[in-house]
């Protein structure tokens, strides 16, 4: 493990004449161990990760360390994508078939299997809570519709819901598990995005009972194309990105926002600014202005709406990140865990 400090500083480039003070981003690298992760969760005093191999990890703030473990009982190609957290447990749930939800204790790291799934289309891509009872993840489609399960008793079972009460896909319509990004829950709203042959955003007001389906503009009609990830800053204002995973520095029908609770989307920032990204969130406490994008094309940011964008780094090993607070958020990827803070 190596620790250590060093700077970054965002290039100025806009399409405003007016000119815009960009902020420094100081960097901490907790850990280069050799690991895979898409799912992070942020607390006060840890950072879970959902990784590769069959292994889950935190990282204690206090002490400065990075404690790694392999979840029994599960092979060593298994991958967590998925992670989610009540106020005693941390939940990390598998791609691929058989789908393994865990529930870890978060002061015991018991582990129970709470939830499994087999068959051969199974790969669930992501899960969120909503408070210490009630929780969801979704997945890809084994059926016609988006798979999609329920907790109602703090994650000790879970239910799948029945396609007669989803909205159907097309044929090549799926989700892709890169930051466990698919599915947000603002207030009593759940918004799941898809991507491949067809890439929409899916809506419900009423926690699942009833969904609208409503079509994006981003690129779509290929299998690496479409959504990779979302974030919604309230139930009105949102964000989709993603791209063409196998063309990387594509940007254009890349990004779009939303103002009406993802009814309809506008593209921005066509031709600029990052190609593939596999995590798009909203600095907290910004209302819905500030913005950090992390993918195949380097590290940006946004103070206004994703109008315009800079980049900070040139790294493309990051896939996923998440906020302690509006000015540090932690990321991971490929063979790192890093802290940033924004100055």
């Amino acid at each position: 493990m190596k620790n250590y400090l060093f700077l970054f500083l965002i290039c100025v480039g806009c399409a405003s004449k007016k000119e815009i003070v960009a902020p420094k981003f100081e960097a901490k690298i907790i850990s280069t161990e050799k690991l895979s992760c898409r799912a992070i969760f942020v607390e006060t005093n840890k950072v879970w990760l959902g990784m590769d191999k069959g292994r889950y990890g935190y990282y204690d703030k206090k002490k400065d360390t990075l404690i790694i473990q392999t979840i029994q009982n599960v092979s060593n190609t298994t991958e967590f994508r998925s992670i989610a957290a009540t106020k005693d447990a941390i939940f990390i749930l598998a791609v691929g078939n058989p789908a393994k939800l865990i529930k870890i204790d978060k002061k015991s790291l018991k582990e129970t299997l709470v939830y499994q799934e087999e068959n051969e289309k199974v790969f669930y891509d992501s899960m969120q809570f909503v408070d210490d009872l009630n929780g969801f993840a979704m997945g890809d489609p084994t059926v016609d519709c988006l798979s999609f399960i329920k907790t109602t008793n703090g994650g000790s079972s879970w239910e799948k819901i029945s396609c007669a009460n989803l909205p159907k896909v097309n044929e090549g319509e799926a989700a892709f598990a890169t930051s466990n990004t698919n599915l947000i829950i603002k207030g009593k709203s759940i918004f799941m995005v898809s991507g491949g042959k067809k890439s929409r955003v899916f809506v419900s007001d009423d926690f699942g009972t009833s969904w609208q389906v409503y079509e994006t503009p981003i690129v779509q009609g290929e299998e690496m194309t479409g959504i990779f990830t979302a974030d919604f800053y309230n139930d009105k204002i949102g964000i989709i990105a993603g791209g063409n995973y196998l063309k990387q520095t594509q940007n254009w029908s890349n990004k779009a926002t939303s103002t009406n609770g993802g009814k309809t989307w506008r593209l921005i920032a066509e031709n600029e600014a990052f190609g593939y990204t596999s995590c798009i969130q909203f600095v907290p406490n910004s209302k819905g202005k500030k913005l950090i994008s992390v993918g195949g094309t380097g590290l940006f940011y946004s103070s206004d709406f994703g109008n315009t964008w800079t980049k900070f780094s040139d790294d493309k090993d990051f896939y996923t990140f998440r906020f302690e607070s509006e000015k540090v958020f932690y990321a991971t990827g490929r063979n790192k865990l890093v802290r940033f803070e924004i100055k």
